[in-house]
């Protein structure tokens, strides 16, 4: 296993954990990390040993806070490029053949919200907070996942409204399997990947696939995936993304 910057990969015997490793910038999404989170992915998928894949966030405060905004802004007022990586990143978690696990210690917005819900299991701390901005930059984001997980209706109301989901209410509502809190989160997550390595691995990843084939609409994916392209082209996307980065950029960087 190489090096890495942006993630840190570790093992505990057949669990392989990826943690998100920008703690200052709240383990926002850039490319570096895309790449970084894609290349461990790759290399634990390949490795027989490794039976289950854990995705969590450096530190307390964040899983992860969605695209770095600062470096979509350097790319082009529309974001493009760290966008394009992340989304390369949110499907490289959707095609993991392995079980894999979003252990959320803190929130998950945007497409860090989309990582967790890619994930098969999620197990949040208590102060886990989940929001999907998409409509209020102008995309879809997390339109075609939601629906297994929390029903057409929920759905439609966490993407319209791109409201914040507390702990609790992710509970309630499907989009985490438990809740727990913080200084317990990686004993639970741990716990439940032993229990999961310790069955078969083939039966497992037949199971994962079966569930995926019952429950997931790849139309939908693929739909999501154009809008979006569309979307991005916009004069409302690029005014909107703008008006998103002026507080993390501060008026001395703003383009």
């Amino acid at each position: 296993m190489p090096a890495f910057d942006a993630i840190l990969a570790e093992r505990h015997g057949p669990i392989a954990v990826i943690r998100l490793n920008r703690p200052e910038k709240h383990n926002a999404i850039n490319a570096a990390m895309s790449e970084e989170l894609i290349e461990a992915l790759d290399a634990f998928e390949a490795d027989d040993d490794v039976r289950v894949i854990v995705l969590t966030g450096a530190g307390e405060k964040a899983f992860c806070a969605g695209a770095d905004m600062s470096e979509a802004m350097g790319r082009g007022t529309d974001g493009r490029g760290t966008n394009d990586s992340a989304a390369r990143a949110a499907i490289r978690l959707i095609r993991v053949a392995k079980p894999l696990i979003a252990a959320v210690n803190g929130y998950a917005y945007g497409g860090g919200a989309v990582f967790a819900i890619n994930c098969d299991i999620r197990i949040a701390s208590e102060n886990a907070r989940f929001r999907f901005v998409g409509a209020s930059y102008g995309l879809s984001v997390g339109a075609s996942q939601l629906p297994r997980l929390v029903g057409g209706p929920m759905a439609k109301e966490l993407t319209f409204t791109a409201r914040t989901v507390d702990a609790e209410e992710a509970l309630r509502i499907g989009l985490v399997n438990h809740v727990v809190p913080l200084e317990a989160l990686d004993s639970a997550v741990l716990e439940m990947a032993r229990a999961i390595a310790h069955n078969s691995p083939a039966a497992i990843r037949a199971s994962k696939e079966v569930i995926d084939i019952a429950t997931a609409n790849k139309d939908a994916a693929r739909r999501e995936l154009e809008h979006n392209l569309e979307l991005r082209g916009s004069e409302e996307h690029r005014e909107r993304f703008r008006q998103a980065a002026e507080p993390v950029l501060g008026p001395e960087n703003n383009p």
